[in-house]
């Protein structure tokens, strides 16, 4: 009996793992992890202990071990990045982001297995624009990114829609725009946690927390809006596309549903049955000129394209994020 092997980039981070973990629901498939684990202590081993993973594979092996295994290979589920949208080495984004995505974009073509990619919200800078997931090249070249990490990211969207239009793609391809994911196995990522994972431990002890000020005369401190996404809604799109190789495209991928900073502490707060206690303090001047006040996803094309189920709304996300993981001895899913 053939393998039936789905490979999953960046499989032991945090929307990675989180997938991993979902696919390996299905006892049918075989999930492989390609990722680098560093350090012990930090545990990143811990998100994908759970769960039978049919091997673990370094990223410079990458291509070897597909190359060997190839035909056992379902779909690749590409979730490796540098996330980090304040790395300052712009060579190292682009490698990650843009030139290793290439390759196993054209990788998947050749050989035509499926690809589903993490592209993300950052693509649409400022917002100007809207928050509409056009796959046209026309609207995918009109973004302008804030960060060297949107830029990475938006341009590989546009080398998967370009090489689509010339039929050089895999069989499946879907790019999924990840707006402000937030649940389980988050510890390893440190500032680039989601803000309900950073306060819990001050929530936790019963002390107060902060959030950055607004520096919009139109915005109040905590008012700030942003698409929260629950983890696991992005594992359950993420199944349902391996089930349904029919859908192309990149989708938004968010709750649909902007909501404020203090609307997300103040659930931490209630979630954890504590009184909720916030501060304001400065935004650091690096990120000030940079700050997104607003992102909504537009989640219209993924129902379009058949997906079943609501996302999760922010009270109940939070609230089962705070009670089954942060809450626990061990958090981890």
């Amino acid at each position: 009996m053939n393998r039936r092997i789905v490979f999953v980039t960046g499989g032991a981070g945090f929307i990675g793992s989180n997938i991993a973990a979902r696919l390996a629901e299905d006892r049918t498939l075989d999930i492989v992890v390609c990722d680098r684990l560093r350090e012990a202590e930090l545990g990143k081993w811990r998100n994908i202990a759970k769960h039978p993973i049919g091997d673990f594979v370094a990223p410079e092996n990458m291509f070897d071990w597909l190359e060997k295994r190839w035909r056992d290979v379902e779909a690749v589920i590409h979730m490796a990045a540098v996330s980090s949208t304040t790395e300052p080495d712009a060579d190292k984004i682009i490698h990650s982001n843009f030139t290793l995505s290439r390759d196993l974009f054209r990788w998947c073509a050749d050989r035509q297995r499926r690809l589903i990619y993490a592209s993300s919200a950052a693509t649409y800078g400022a917002g100007e624009h809207g928050f509409v997931d056009d796959n046209s090249y026309e609207a995918l070249a009109r973004l302008r990114p804030l960060n060297t990490y949107g830029w990475s990211k938006a341009l590989f969207d546009l080398f998967a829609v370009r090489q689509a239009a010339r039929d050089y793609a895999p069989p499946q391809w879907v790019g999924l725009k990840f707006f402000n994911v937030y649940g389980p196995n988050e510890e390893h990522k440190h500032s680039m946690k989601s803000v309900a994972a950073q306060i819990w431990p001050q929530v936790r002890e019963g002390h107060g927390v902060q959030l950055f000020k607004s520096y919009r005369s139109d915005v109040p401190d905590g008012g700030q809006k942003r698409d929260f996404v629950y983890v696991r809604d992005a594992a359950d799109v993420t199944r349902w596309l391996v089930d349904n190789p029919q859908v192309n495209g990149v989708f938004n991928l968010g709750s649909g549903q902007a909501r404020t900073f203090e609307e997300m502490a103040r659930c931490v707060f209630e979630a954890a049955g504590k009184p909720a206690q916030i501060e304001y303090t400065p935004m650091p001047p690096a990120i000030r000129d940079k700050y997104q006040y607003f992102t909504q996803a537009q989640m219209d094309r993924l129902y379009e394209a058949g997906y079943p189920a609501a996302m999760t709304p922010l009270e109940e996300g939070i609230t089962d994020y705070v009670t089954n993981y942060l809450a626990q001895p061990d958090p981890y899913r």
